[in-house]
């Protein structure tokens, strides 16, 4: 669980690590556990994300939701989720309808801000020390994001991204020690991330369901 106060970066990968079973399954309370820690690992960065974090506490509130709800038990797992929605036409797949907040919608969401977080955090792992963290998240943001965003949305994420801290200032919010131990974590904990996406991403193409409206 991730702690509700500080921040710390190994809380919320250990959380990406805990989501996934030894058969694949993705468990979605650490899933969204992780996500807590990386919408706090955002915020504290300044006002450059909430555009994202806050979309993003909605999400998790939807699918937080649906897992204490009724029918919990088919949303323990992403898996489940998918079954349990497709197998029940609970899901809205050319056009925006009655399931515009479906469980398989909401998650996709977050699924495709992973992606730039994942690539974010890996340019930051091998990255010179004088480089321009400005650069590095806008072309992991143009690389993920920014082709599900509206131009003016990708323009203010570019205005954003410029006043984003130096590297160091980064790894100083992460609370994990100096540069080289903050490098080896990353280096440790980001292929659990990439896991957990691939796994989503794979799943979500076999049911038709990556260009959700």
């Amino acid at each position: 669980m991730v702690d509700p106060v500080k921040f710390s970066l190994v809380e919320a990968l250990e959380c990406f690590r805990n989501c996934l079973t030894d058969d694949g399954e993705i468990v979605q309370e650490h899933y969204l556990n992780g996500w807590k820690g990386l919408v706090k690992f955002m915020n504290s960065l300044g006002k450059a994300f909430s555009f994202i974090s806050s979309d993003a506490v909605a999400k998790i509130q939807i699918l937080e939701n649906y897992r204490c709800g009724a029918n919990g038990h088919d949303y323990l797992t992403i898996q489940s989720m998918v079954k349990f929605e497709v197998d029940h036409n609970l899901v809205d797949l050319k056009k925006r309808g009655d399931y515009s907040n479906s469980g398989c919608r909401t998650l996709l969401r977050l699924h495709r801000a992973l992606k730039w977080l994942q690539l974010f955090l890996e340019k930051l792992r091998v990255a010179p020390d004088d480089s321009k963290t400005s650069v590095l998240c806008t072309e992991a943001y143009n690389d993920s994001l920014a082709n599900y965003h509206p131009w003016i949305i990708c323009k203010a994420a570019a205005v954003a991204f410029y006043m984003l801290p130096s590297r160091a200032s980064f790894f100083e919010i992460m609370n994990m020690g100096p540069t080289e131990k903050v490098v080896a974590i990353l280096g440790e904990a980001l292929p659990l991330i990439s896991k957990t996406y691939n796994i989503t991403q794979d799943l979500y193409s076999k049911h038709g369901l990556l260009d959700l409206p």
